[in-house]
């Protein structure tokens, strides 16, 4: 059994600051991305939380991802918001985005905010759920580089490319949480089993040949395999018109790996829609959410999306998080 270090979040959050810093990101943009790592691993997120360190801090190293860009704002019309994320972190682009898009969406009803030239933003529904928290129904939208190849081809054109619904609970939280990609898994999922050497089940990936493969290295010189098929693709070519087309962010097949050092900043983008559900549904928002999540709780065995990232906060409030201790390593490492 690997080597464990059990830590607060707190202390996740202040230890992922701290290397973020040490390799060269400003104070104001480590701070909302170790937020986000502490809270993936709190969610038992792992592939998405301090594991994704070393890689944040070897691009800053290398000049992928800026770690001093500060995110430009405009405000066009009144319910669209414009972020250029200077080839910066998405986090600190995506919150100062959404420190206008809230107050637009609540004066508007709907207000929209575009995040272009921007980085991997991590789990998509930790972004979504901030605007549940705001009182409104979170839509986010992000493109990443191409790994699914379209209905009857072989070659990959757009990403995983994942997507996410937030429905707000009235009390600070989230109802209803969906956090799901183009591709049958995440591809930082594969990513951790070819870093591990262990194998992948089969249907989630293709080789290079487009046959199923269990292994994770071959996987990653392939495709991902879509969910649902042509539907998965279909859902997939939605997040890239509205992440990458309608942001004028860099489309997926021009997009640099959010793994490695090769290639220059990704330059992707995320789109993330803020709707005031109070006054679109005339009142009836609070009543008829309630009527839906009772009636999937209601079944035996059924569970809502967002309940698994709900138990592991309360477990890992209560126990803390146990880190390999060979990522914190590494971390340490590259500061060497």
């Amino acid at each position: 059994m690997a080597d464990t270090t059990r830590m607060s979040v707190a202390e996740i959050e202040e230890f992922a600051a701290g290397m973020l810093q040490a390799a060269g990101t400003s104070p104001d943009n480590a701070a909302p991305l170790a937020k986000a790592i502490a809270a993936a691993e709190r969610e038992g997120i792992a592939s998405h939380g301090l594991m994704y360190l070393p890689i944040y801090m070897e691009h800053v190293k290398c000049g992928k991802v800026s770690g001093t860009a500060v995110p430009g704002v405009t405000h066009p019309k009144p319910g669209t918001i414009l972020v250029d994320a200077g080839t910066g972190f998405a986090h600190p682009a995506i919150a100062i985005g959404f420190a206008a898009l809230v107050p637009a969406a609540q004066a508007c009803g709907i207000a929209v905010l575009a995040v272009s030239n921007s980085y991997n933003c991590g789990v998509l529904g930790y972004h979504t759920e901030a605007l549940a928290a705001e009182g409104l129904l979170g839509i986010g939208f992000t493109n990443s580089p191409a790994s699914i190849a379209p209905a009857g081809g072989a070659k990959p054109v757009i990403g995983t490319n994942p997507m996410s619904v937030a429905a707000p609970d009235g009390a600070g939280g989230a109802a209803l949480l969906i956090d799901q990609s183009a591709s049958v898994v995440a591809k930082s999922e594969v990513m951790k089993r070819a870093r591990e050497g262990e194998p992948i089940p089969l249907g989630w990936a293709l080789d290079a040949d487009g046959n199923p493969t269990e292994d994770a290295d071959a996987a990653l010189k392939g495709s991902m395999a879509p969910a649902a098929g042509y539907k998965g693709v279909g859902w997939g070519l939605l997040t890239e018109l509205l992440a990458a087309v309608a942001t004028g962010a860099t489309l997926g097949i021009d997009a640099s790996p959010f793994s490695g050092t090769k290639g220059g900043p990704p330059r992707t983008g995320q789109m993330f829609i803020a709707i005031d559900v109070a006054t679109t549904s005339g009142g009836a928002f609070a009543e008829r959410l309630s009527a839906l999540t009772a009636a999937i709780g209601a079944q035996e065995g059924a569970r809502l999306p967002g309940a698994k990232r709900a138990a592991a906060r309360a477990r890992a409030d209560a126990e803390g998080v146990a880190v390999p201790t060979a990522i914190l390593d590494k971390a340490r490492a590259l500061l060497a």
